[in-house]
């Protein structure tokens, strides 16, 4: 029997082997991880080529019809999470290729927004590396976030558990999205504002709605104008959700305090990008599903659905 040849893309930490069953797949399977993004889809088609399962870890590697086109020995594309916007479905199905998905058991993006918010508002981190790098004592003063207003952009899993936290920390909380309603803002325990008065009145906003083709540029030049020159903008969900000319412009003109991003609308950030330039942006590179818990969960998955696949049974979590 032909060998089979199963490529882990993006495992960045080197850590995938180590983290999941593989050796379980070894009488069939050859496991192959790259620990480095590849530079263009050219180079993903050479390096990819030979290989008949992928497991793709989010957005890091996109999969657009061209690229899938490409691999003529693809036959089972395993992505961690339910959805990603950077794989297209509708060709790798053309093709016959399998595309099944992995679950969180539970998502660590909403700590690491708070965490965020705390940076923003008490620069920790700034603070720890003034102190590594020798310089003088306490040099930046921070604000209170109690008694603050936290605008949340999307009510769903993710925008609920950070109201959560944030009222912990005596937050008051508002949200908006295209679809929220009263009601649910009432059932979550938050209070419901049109996105007009979410912008000029909340002083940190987050964002966690999915990006789709409704929400691509949904915090626009006008939104941003109409924040106060004191608030904050957070964004863990996806870059294209705001519009990233206007918001580099508002930071640059010190329109608004200051922007915390963990997502970028290229991935890794280039070393040249203008946002690396300003003083009040906090970067964080895509951290918000990057935990151990969760990628021990996501590549345990993977081997349970190439085995399932060897095996001829129906995989799990199939998305096509």
């Amino acid at each position: 029997m032909t060998r089979l040849r199963c490529a882990i893309l993006d495992d960045y930490y080197d850590t995938a082997l180590s983290l999941a069953d593989w050796p379980r797949l070894a009488d069939k399977v050859d496991v192959t991880a790259f620990t480095h993004p590849f530079g263009s889809e050219d180079a993903a088609a050479a390096a990819l080529a030979d290989i008949d399962i992928v497991c793709a870890m989010r957005e890091r590697t996109p999969f657009p019809r061209s690229l899938i086109e490409r691999l003529p020995r693809l036959k089972l594309l395993i992505t961690s999470g339910m959805r990603n916007a950077a794989i297209d479905t509708e060709a790798a199905k053309a093709r016959g290729i399998v595309v099944c998905g992995t679950q969180y058991g539970r998502d660590p993006t909403a700590p690491l927004a708070m965490g965020l918010i705390l940076e923003l508002t008490r620069r920790i981190g700034q603070e720890n590396a003034r102190m590594h790098a020798g310089a003088a004592w306490q040099a930046l003063g921070g604000i209170e976030i109690e008694g603050k207003t936290l605008g949340v952009i999307g009510l769903g899993k993710l925008g609920a558990k950070v109201s959560g936290l944030a009222k912990a920390f005596g937050m008051n909380v508002i949200a908006w999205s295209p679809n929220l309603t009263p009601e649910r803002c009432k059932d979550a325990g938050v209070g419901y504002a049109t996105k007009d008065e979410l912008f000029a009145t909340a002083d940190v906003i987050t964002i966690h709605v999915v990006l789709s083709d409704r929400s691509r540029g949904l915090v626009g030049a006008a939104d941003i104008a109409r924040m106060k020159p004191t608030a904050y903008l957070v964004n863990t969900s996806r870059a294209p959700i705001i519009d990233e000319a206007a918001l580099l412009q508002a930071l640059r003109e010190k329109r608004i305090a200051a922007a915390a991003l963990d997502v970028f609308a290229v991935e890794p950030l280039p070393v040249a990008h203008p946002l690396r330039g300003l003083d009040n942006v906090v970067l964080t590179p895509h951290l918000g599903y990057v935990t151990e818990e969760s990628f021990r969960a996501h590549y345990s998955q993977m081997v349970d659905c190439i085995a399932a696949w060897l095996g001829g049974s129906e995989p799990p979590r199939r998305l096509t």
